[in-house]
Parts: C-alpha cells; sequence; structure tokens
C-alpha cells in the first residue's frame, strides 16, 4: 500500500473520500492496510464523522474457559467480535489499545463497553471503553472475587452496578466520591441473568429445593442511590407475583432474563412437556412482560427445525429489544430472532462450536468514557 498512488493524497484529500461511507463501511475500512486504519482513526477525521448515527450491533463475550486460559486463544481477547443484523455481518474491533492483559467484554451501554481485564499486578479491573475512538477509563480497584462472580449491569445513564446473591456495589462517574458503594443484596440465591430497565434491576431467583427448582422474579429500585442513601437495597427487593400469572414460571425450564423494548422484559426458556423432574421441552419459549400492566403475553416460539439443535444442548442467551440470539454447545452457529422472523447467523468466531454470551451495542462514535 506504500507504494500505491492512494498513500500520496494529502491527509484532507483522504478524509473526503473516506467520509462519503457510511459508518458501518468506515469501520470495515480500518481493517484493509495501516494506512487506512491510521487515517481512519485519526483525530481530526473521527471529529469529522462524529455527527454519524450509530449502529445497532450484538457482541460476543468470549467463553469461560478462553478466560481463565486467555494464553491459548489471544485471539478471542485482542479484540471484540460483533455481529451487524442488518447487513447480515460480522465486524471486528480491536482493543490493542488497552494496556492491559486478557480484556473480556461483559456489558455495554450507549456505546461504551464494560471488560475486565488483568492489571500489572494481576488484579481485576474493571474498565469502560469506546472501541471506535479507543478512548478509555479505569474505574476504582476492585477484589478478583468480583469478576468471577458479579455480574455487570450498566443503566442509560451509564451508572455501573456489580450484583451479587450478598452484596451489590454501585458506581456512577456524576458522584463527588470516585469509589464503589457497597450495598447488601440479601437475595434468597445467586441473582440469575439481572437486567436493568428504567430504574430498577429485575433478576430471576430459585426459590425452590435442592431437587426442584422453582422460580421467582424479584426487583429493587435503584432510585434513591442518586441521594446515596446506604440502606436502599437492603432488603428491598420485591417479589413481584400475580395470581392471574399463574404457574407461568413453573412451565419454562431455566429462564432467562434481557430487556425488552420500552418498559418490558422478555423472558426465555425451555417450555416443558411435563411437570415431572428432569422432563424434556417442546420448544423454546420467548415470553414479554409489560411493566406497566403487569401482563405476559407470548412474543414467539423457535421454530422445530431450529430447537432441533437445543433441545439435547446447554445453551445461552443474550439480546435486548426484539433481537434475541441463542449460542448452544457444538450446534456450529448462533440462532438469532429479529422481531418477528427467525434465522441462523453462520461464521461465529473461533470454530463455531463454542458457548457464548452476549449483549446488546450500540456504536456510538460520540460517546467518551
Amino acid at each position: 500500500m506504500e507504494d500505491s498512488p492512494i498513500s500520496r493524497l494529502p491527509e484532507d484529500t483522504l478524509h473526503q473520500i473516506f467520509y462519503s461511507l457510511s459508518l458501518r463501511e468506515i469501520m470495515i475500512c480500518r481493517s484493509v492496510c495501516k494506512l487506512f486504519n491510521q487515517t481512519l482513526t485519526s483525530s481530526s477525521f473521527m471529529h469529522l464523522i462524529s455527527t454519524r448515527s450509530h449502529l445497532n450491533l450484538l457482541g460476543l463475550r468470549p467463553p469461560h474457559h478462553h478466560h481463565n486460559h486467555h494464553s491459548r486463544h489471544l485471539s478471542l481477547h485482542s479484540c471484540i467480535h460483533v455481529y451487524d443484523p442488518d447487513q447480515n455481518q460480522w465486524l471486528r474491533f480491536s482493543l490493542d489499545f488497552l494496556p492491559f492483559r486478557s480484556p473480556h467484554p461483559v456489558a455495554s451501554s450507549l456505546g461504551l463497553v464494560y471488560l475486565w481485564a488483568d492489571s500489572p499486578d494481576s488484579s481485576k479491573s474493571l474498565i469502560v471503553c469506546n472501541p471506535l475512538t479507543r478512548q478509555y477509563r479505569v474505574l476504582p480497584q476492585l477484589g478478583s472475587a468480583w469478576s468471577r462472580h458479579g455480574s455487570v449491569l450498566v443503566d442509560s445513564r451509564n451508572r455501573v452496578m456489580v450484583l451479587t446473591e450478598l452484596a451489590a456495589l454501585y458506581f456512577s462517574f456524576s458522584q463527588k466520591t470516585q469509589q464503589w458503594l457497597k450495598f447488601s443484596s440479601n437475595l434468597p440465591s445467586k441473582p440469575r441473568s439481572p437486567i436493568v430497565i428504567s430504574n430498577s434491576i429485575l433478576a430471576l431467583c430459585d426459590v425452590g429445593s435442592p431437587w426442584r427448582s422453582k422460580w421467582k422474579l424479584f426487583s429493587c429500585s435503584v432510585k434513591n442511590l442518586l441521594n446515596l442513601n446506604l440502606n436502599v437495597m437492603n432488603n428491598n427487593w420485591e417479589c413481584l407475583e400475580r395470581h392471574e400469572w399463574g404457574d407461568i414460571f413453573d412451565i419454562m425450564k431455566r429462564p432467562r432474563l434481557i430487556p425488552g423494548n420500552g418498559n418490558k422484559i422478555l423472558m426465555i426458556g425451555g417450555l416443558k412437556s411435563s411437570y415431572s423432574f428432569n422432563q424434556s421441552c417442546l420448544t423454546i419459549l420467548i415470553l414479554r412482560l409489560d411493566l406497566e400492566t403487569m401482563e405476559w403475553e407470548e412474543a414467539t416460539r423457535m421454530p422445530e427445525a431450529m430447537h432441533r439443535w437445543f433441545q439435547d444442548s446447554k445453551f445461552k442467551v443474550f439480546g435486548g429489544g426484539n433481537r434475541v440470539c441463542f449460542s448452544g454447545k457444538k450446534v456450529g452457529r448462533l440462532a438469532l430472532w429479529d422481531c418477528c422472523t427467525w434465522r441462523w447467523i453462520d461464521g461465529v468466531p473461533g470454530n463455531g462450536d463454542e458457548l457464548f454470551r452476549g449483549f446488546t451495542y450500540e456504536a456510538r462514535l460520540t460517546a467518551v468514557p
């Protein structure tokens, strides 16, 4: 590329050429060569295209064993693999600008990605970054146990929470004291697939016995955290129950939550064929709960031909809004429910047989850590 005529063009001319491309095309061109990457990541060009609209993508989290043995699969950790549903295309955002080892993305909000990484002293750090602008910020130090057992939640104001069964941490960039605030959780069991909707945390908890699961939906408001009320989360979890819901939690095997559109949540799980122990599932069901009316409805269920690949396999679910992605062990590809249609996603990074988790990622050039 150094001998190519394009390398002799003035920087302003290159900027004008690339300015005509969409944000999606600019991201692809970054990977073409060193010259394109330097041009398209320069501060002057980033300022030029700062008003472009964001992209709605799905980001992958590396499998857990990759997280523990990063030296074997370094390629999965030096970048974030994202899928563009609108273009049916995989993209890759480099993380080589981070001065940390083994970055492990876990969450995203408003164009920022949150990830755990190994600090020079071998402790874990929670980092927030914008892979598009290559800017980052390190949050106050945490013990490594939080990275192993805590779920990272980020709301629309980029307030960060790390939730476990017994405790929760809270951090906001707007607070005067730049430190984590700790609260007691006192949940009945380890929270399953916790999510943030509006100003509340919702999570599923198993209140059953060691022999039979019994799932309940719990909610906790965090609005008072803005006033730094240190007791706001103590015994403040509410079990959401309605008589008219009937046995809605009993018909689903290993349910999970993901955020829906607006003030709605989606619950995904296997539809049980019976109430017997270790029963098989008829299909994978997606239910939708409106938190304003507190009414459930069926959103969709996985087609039979697609469900055959998941019925005997452990699977993970991630997404948001009207997009839900399914990853199954040794399935070789991802299944996607995109609003009204079901389809397969091919070309998954790695060998395609891994069990991936993920998150929704709104790629934005204007997001600042």
